[in-house]
């Protein structure tokens, strides 16, 4: 097989996994399902190598490229833009193309074309159906509404300068679309205070889906979570906990009403590997929860 075959058989792993039903050009037929991927579909500029169409429309396009091509995947967003707004043969649709992939058997980058100066960012694997309907329901996104959060303000003096400092730095940095930061504070000056504040103003003003809190141990949780249901936003006079829920995992169960998850990193890696964990383990710290796992027969 060419690399690009190859490429091929791992994204339509990938998309049955994540609940698209895998068709040909030659039995296209969008209505089988909420989510549909067609193969070699045809445009005015030529075919793309998968259409997605969702409740029978399409809305996205994936480009399958070798895995020799993973370090340099940006410079083919321009092949997805033109595929993107080209004519869709023998599919109607009264919304253009939205969201574009660009992918490999390892890499998957993911664009929204609704972001402000659009740009591809690298995903886990493909979204289901169901999560770009929900996108599409949506005539903005999250990193537009980063863009937009007001400047913090402390307007009851509840704030050191180094929080207020802090809250506004990491604001302009998901502004500036550089999602990963890191805020160095000093023991004692209120780190847990500042991150919730950070958390309430990403779901009020950004209007993100959920947050997860990870801590070390487990009466690290448990203190988290008393100061979240205590805490009292600068500009609401409700708590924190009558606004959005919150939730401590103690079990590999997560609520999908909780919108703030706090959780030890034990616990979510067990999640994450679909293994039940002792809660005597949640007081390890996590480096030595993960010495601790290693010793084991599995890891031999």
């Amino acid at each position: 097989m060419t690399p690009e075959q190859r490429a091929r058989i791992e994204i339509d792993k990938k998309l049955t996994a994540s609940g698209w039903l895998l068709q040909n050009r030659e039995n296209f037929n969008p209505a089988a399902g909420t989510g549909v991927a067609v193969r070699e579909f045809s445009t005015d500029t030529g075919p793309v190598d998968y259409l997605l169409f969702v409740d029978r429309k399409p809305v996205g396009i994936i480009e399958a490229k070798r895995a020799e091509e993973g370090q340099n995947m940006t410079v083919h967003e321009s092949q997805s833009i033109r595929y993107a707004t080209s004519g869709i043969r023998w599919a109607v649709s009264d919304q253009p193309i939205r969201f574009a992939y660009e992918a490999t058997d390892i890499i998957t980058r993911f664009t929204d074309y609704v972001d402000e100066r659009a740009r591809s960012r690298e995903v886990f694997s493909f979204h289901r159906p169901e999560t770009l309907r929900e996108l599409l329901a949506d005539d903005s996104t999250i990193r537009n509404r980063m863009k937009a959060i007001p400047l913090f303000e402390d307007v009851r003096n509840q704030f050191r300068d180094c929080q207020i400092t802090a809250i506004r730095g990491l604001e302009s940095s998901f502004a500036a679309n550089r999602p990963r930061a890191l805020i160095q504070m000093a023991t004692g000056a209120g780190k847990t205070y500042t991150a919730i504040t950070a958390v309430y103003r990403l779901l009020d003003y950004a209007k993100v889906k959920r947050v997860l809190f990870l801590v070390d141990t487990r009466n690290l949780g448990s203190q988290a979570e008393a100061e979240f249901i205590g805490y009292m936003p600068n500009d609401e006079t409700r708590r924190f906990s009558e606004l959005y829920q919150v939730h401590r995992l103690k079990s590999g169960s997560i609520p999908s009403s909780a919108m703030v998850c706090i959780s030890t990193i034990q616990r979510m890696y067990s999640i994450l590997r679909g293994e039940e964990l002792d809660e005597l383990n949640e007081e390890l710290h996590a480096l030595d929860y993960g010495e601790e796992r290693r010793k084991r027969p599995f890891y031999r």
